[in-house]
């Protein structure tokens, strides 16, 4: 099973870039993981932030690979558990399901992107800083794997 993080931002501090590698190596063995980055749209006076958004989502949407489950990481989506999200995997994995989640850049995903997503998901009810989310992403998947494993490393 593949999966892809999709995400607005191209230049990351070190802290996420550290925190997303460190999770990315200990899933090597159990979990394809690739992390695509589409570049923030810039701001100015001449563009609308909601064009920018609209921008970045077009980016996000045309590097999904094909025949991906689709899943908008958005704060207004389903809040899932650790053990949920442990679930799913499996789930996919038993069907052969690649899955791609989309994170957007500092104001939100494009309407685009949570309309053809095939759901949404949040991670909490709180408003995170895009790079905090891939590291968070990242670790969760990390914690589930290690559910389906049997691994110490999540404590209920």
């Amino acid at each position: 099973m593949k999966v892809s993080i999709i995400s607005v931002g191209t230049r990351m501090p070190a802290w996420v870039q550290e925190g997303v590698e460190e999770y990315q190596k200990r899933l090597s063995r159990d979990l394809g993981l690739n992390i695509i980055q589409v570049p923030l749209s810039k701001r100015s006076k001449s563009q609308s932030i909601d064009q920018s958004i609209k921008n970045e989502g077009a980016g996000l949407l045309n590097k999904v690979p094909p025949n991906n489950y689709l899943v908008a990481m958005d704060i207004r989506g389903t809040l899932i558990t650790t053990e949920q999200l442990a679930g799913r995997l499996d789930s996919f994995r038993t069907q052969g399901q690649n899955l791609s989640l989309l994170i957007g850049g500092p104001d939100g995903l494009a309407r685009a992107c949570l309309e053809q997503a095939d759901e949404s998901w949040s991670l909490s009810g709180l408003t995170l800083p895009h790079p905090l989310v891939r590291v968070l992403v990242t670790e969760q998947l990390y914690r589930a794997v290690s559910i389906l494993k049997g691994h110490p490393y999540h404590r209920s």
